[in-house]
């Protein structure tokens, strides 16, 4: 049985990835092909976004992925070797060391090695490493909070304080000087983190994780579920101090890892069981997913609308969004509603803003 001519430049894609060394499954080549169909899309841009997050391209070959992407499907030439060029030789100086030559071309750092002093800036603050250490450092006062249900002395409070009142009074033989005031005591709100652990987000899934780690120990309450073909409770594992030892624990709990993706049902688990829905009641809720739903529409739709009406926020970033991002999915069209917000999910970095700055003025 022949594909049809419009399926088949898609299916032909894959090979070519392979042949290239990229590690594409038939499962993702079924599902880039069902996400270009589900995205109806209007420019080469849509196709390229697609096959980034359901090929599961590596972070570091993106640029690889392109010029085959450009060659496959806009008709543009590989560049080739010239005869006898060797991309890993080194040119080495007499002495001994590296003359330019030998320097990498592909350096992030420029394009080409060159004598000429170049001045510049680079901001190194909106590195992965940064934006940890400054969740870590401003968390604890900047997370959202609520009020307790607990009293605490104050000078100016909004009730008085009878007990400590004629505690002095007695003290002083029953005379009463002023009264003893006090307040509701502030303190975190419950975060419920949702990481979406499927193959189209495997390019985000270790940093995700590592940022749950940072959450779940320096928030006073903290819960971290990943969402694939199941759900998956790991605050336990990420509990742990040590990162190293946080991840590799949380790995070996997290069965289906760079699996399938079914969002709707994961919810509907984590609300069938009273323990996961009481600790999403008046919490703020986070989950980081590209809502490349495989499941029913109506089945994400239903556990979004219940959840929305247990949490105290329901915010959705996604690692797909840019200046003109909009939902096209009919998942993500059916559950838009009922989010506080759709946001950038597309770095640890725009992440932490999102923790810090818009959950904290809500």
């Amino acid at each position: 049985m022949s594909l049809p001519r419009a399926v088949a430049p898609f299916v032909a894609f894959a090979p070519l990835l392979r042949a290239n060394g990229f590690a594409v499954a038939p499962e993702q080549t079924m599902g880039f092909i069902e996400a270009v169909g589900l995205l109806g899309p209007r420019d080469m841009m849509d196709i390229r976004r697609a096959g980034l997050a359901l090929l599961a391209i590596p972070h570091g070959r993106k640029e690889e992925y392109h010029r085959l992407f450009d060659a496959h499907f806009l008709g543009q030439a590989l560049p080739v070797p010239l005869p006898g060029e060797d991309e890993d030789a080194e040119a080495r100086e007499p002495d001994g060391g590296l003359s330019e030559a030998g320097l990498d071309s592909e350096e992030p750092a420029g394009q080409q090695a060159s004598m000429a002093e170049r001045l510049g800036h680079r901001d190194l603050r909106a590195t992965e490493q940064y934006a940890l250490t400054h969740f870590s450092r401003h968390a604890p006062k900047r997370l959202p909070r609520r009020r307790s249900r607990r009293f605490q002395p104050a000078r100016s409070g909004s009730v008085i304080d009878m007990r400590q009142t004629l505690r002095m009074a007695v003290r002083r033989d029953g005379e009463i000087l002023n009264l003893a005031e006090r307040q509701r005591r502030q303190r975190q709100r419950r975060i419920v983190l949702m990481i979406d652990v499927s193959g189209s987000m495997a390019e985000r899934t270790e940093e995700s994780l590592i940022l749950a780690h940072a959450l779940a120990n320096v928030a006073e309450r903290a819960e971290v579920f990943t969402l694939g073909t199941r759900l998956t409770r790991v605050t336990p594992a990420l509990k742990l101090r040590q990162r190293e030892a946080a991840l590799e624990r949380a790995g070996a709990t997290i069965a289906d890892i760079d699996g399938g993706t079914r969002i709707g049902e994961a919810l509907q688990s984590f609300l069938a069981v009273p323990r996961f829905a009481g600790f999403a009641r008046g919490a703020y809720t986070l989950v980081l997913s590209d809502g490349l739903e495989r499941g029913s529409p109506d089945a994400l739709t239903d556990a979004v609308v219940r959840l929305a009406r247990l949490v105290w926020r329901l915010d959705w970033l996604t690692p797909l969004a840019d200046a003109d991002y909009a939902p096209r999915t009919e998942a993500m069209r059916a559950i838009l509603p009922h989010l506080h917000s759709l946001g950038d999910g597309r770095d640890t970095g725009a992440i932490v803003s999102h923790l810090l700055d818009r959950a904290a003025r809500t």
